[in-house]
C-alpha cells in the first residue's frame, strides 16, 4: 500500500512539474501576438501625437494615424507567445509630415515583461533620436524614441489579420568568387509574412552569369552561386533582383570583386 501511494505521488509530481514547465515556456502566458498587435498601435499613436504637438505639426491625432502592427517572437520557428526581449513588431501609420519607406512600415523592437507590460524601441529613421528640437527651439526628450505600454491580460487574443511583407536585402558588400571562378551573392530576408522568393540575375560586362531562383524564410540568409564562370579581368558584377514574395528593390546593384 505504501509503495502504491509513493508511486501515485511520484506520478502526480511529474504531472505538476510538466504543467509548470509548459507555463514557463509561454504555453499559458497572457503575452500573445494578437494582444501586442492591438496594444502597440494604441500606445504608439498616443505618444506619436504628443510628439507631433511638440513639433508643431497640426492635424496629427491618434485616430488620424491609423496605426496597425504585425508582431513576431524570435522568427518563424518560435511560437508567438510569452515574455522576452526578442519580440519584433512591424507597424505602419499615416503622417503627411513623415513619408513611410518603400515597404510601408517601421520596425519596432519590444521587451515584453511577464506583468503584461512592455518597452518598445522605435525606428529612429522614422521617429527620431533620444532628443529632438521642439517648435520653440528647445532641446527636449523625444517621447517616441522609447516608450512603455501595457495590455489587458484577458483582452481579445483572436488574430488581427495584419500582415506585412518581408524585405529582401543584398547583404554582400563585395562579390566573392569560389575556386571555380563562380560569383556568389548573399541575400537576406527580414521580418515579415511569408518570407522572400524570386530570382536574381548577374551580369559581368557583356557576359550573363545566369539567373538563380531563391526562397528564404523570414529572418534568414542565403548565399546564391551563379553557374557561368567570371570572364578574365572582371572587376565588378551587376545584380538584378526580382521578387515574387516579399519586397525587393527593382534597382540593379553593382558590386566590385573582393580584393580587386
Amino acid at each position: 500500500m505504501r509503495r502504491t501511494v509513493i508511486a501515485l505521488l511520484t506520478v502526480l509530481l511529474v504531472v505538476v512539474g510538466l504543467g509548470v514547465a509548459a507555463a514557463a515556456i509561454g504555453g499559458e502566458s497572457s503575452v500573445t501576438r494578437a494582444r501586442l498587435e492591438r496594444s502597440l498601435p494604441r500606445t504608439f499613436a498616443n505618444v506619436y501625437a504628443q510628439q507631433a504637438r511638440m513639433l508643431g505639426h497640426r492635424g496629427v491625432t491618434p485616430a488620424s494615424l491609423h496605426a496597425r502592427a504585425m508582431c513576431d517572437k524570435h522568427g518563424p520557428d518560435v511560437a508567438d507567445v510569452g515574455p522576452g526581449g526578442d519580440w519584433v513588431c512591424l507597424m505602419s501609420w499615416t503622417d503627411p509630415n513623415v513619408p513611410m519607406p518603400t515597404e510601408g512600415y517601421g520596425k519596432f523592437e519590444l521587451n515584453v515583461h511577464s506583468n503584461d507590460c512592455y518597452t518598445a524601441g522605435s525606428p529612429t529613421k522614422l521617429t527620431g533620436y533620444l532628443t529632438m528640437t521642439d517648435a520653440k527651439g528647445r532641446e527636449v526628450d523625444n517621447p517616441v524614441f522609447e516608450f512603455d505600454g501595457c495590455f489587458d491580460p484577458h483582452g481579445d487574443s483572436s488574430p488581427t489579420g495584419t500582415f506585412f511583407p518581408s524585405v529582401l536585402s543584398v547583404l554582400s558588400t563585395t562579390v566573392e568568387v569560389d575556386p571555380q571562378q563562380h560569383a556568389t551573392l548573399q541575400l537576406g530576408c527580414g521580418t515579415g509574412a511569408k518570407g522572400c522568393a524570386g530570382t536574381v540575375t548577374a551580369v559581368a560586362g557583356s557576359t550573363r552569369l545566369g539567373t538563380v531562383p531563391f526562397t528564404l524564410k523570414e529572418e534568414s540568409t542565403r548565399t546564391v552561386t551563379f553557374p557561368t564562370p567570371l570572364p578574365p579581368g572582371t572587376k565588378e558584377v551587376t545584380f538584378t533582383v526580382k521578387g515574387t514574395t516579399g519586397v525587393a528593390s527593382g534597382s540593379p546593384t553593382t558590386l566590385s570583386l573582393q580584393g580587386r
